[in-house]
């Protein structure tokens, strides 16, 4: 399902792709296999670094407003957006919105590293070039990363 969404602050003029689902773990699943046929259709393999690389940050990041960011009723979208961004090469911007804006994201303390969850952002901070959070109003919040990408990673 396609619907048009207002995007978080952003200079792409490139390829866009944006996605509702329902906030669940079946939506942050659905989430998962729409964004990796978009990035198929892109250009990217499965087998390639930018998807794989890509696909653990859609996962944490869709997995994280299903979990910490749901409100009974409300849905999350998933947005990807392919462009040259100024003074870079080709950028891919991730962003997940979700409708808890007071819940904003922070990587865990070094001493709650070790625990059995809460690590996904350290996985995205670890593959995303770039990443942060912006207000989604009225309520929302809207988590976003960029990969810096070189055309030959198009394969």
């Amino acid at each position: 399902m396609t619907t048009e969404i207002t995007l978080a602050q952003s200079s792409f003029t490139s390829l866009c792709a944006g996605w509702q689902f329902a906030s669940s773990r079946r939506g942050a699943w659905q989430a998962r296999l729409v964004a990796g046929r978009q990035l198929t259709s892109w250009g990217w393999s499965p087998a390639t670094e930018v998807f794989q690389d890509a696909a653990v940050i859609i996962s944490e990041l869709t997995s994280n407003a299903v979990t910490h960011g749901h409100v009974r009723g409300r849905d999350f979208q998933l947005h990807l957006l392919l462009g040259p961004c100024p003074g870079l090469a080709t950028v891919l911007r991730i962003e997940v919105s979700d409708a808890r804006g007071e819940r904003l994201p922070q990587l865990p303390e070094a001493s709650t590293r070790g625990a059995e969850s809460g690590r996904g952002l350290i996985l995205v901070d670890a593959l995303a070039d770039r990443w942060g959070s912006v207000p989604r109003p009225p309520s929302g919040k809207t988590l976003w990363c960029e990969m810096d990408l070189m055309v030959s990673q198009q394969e």
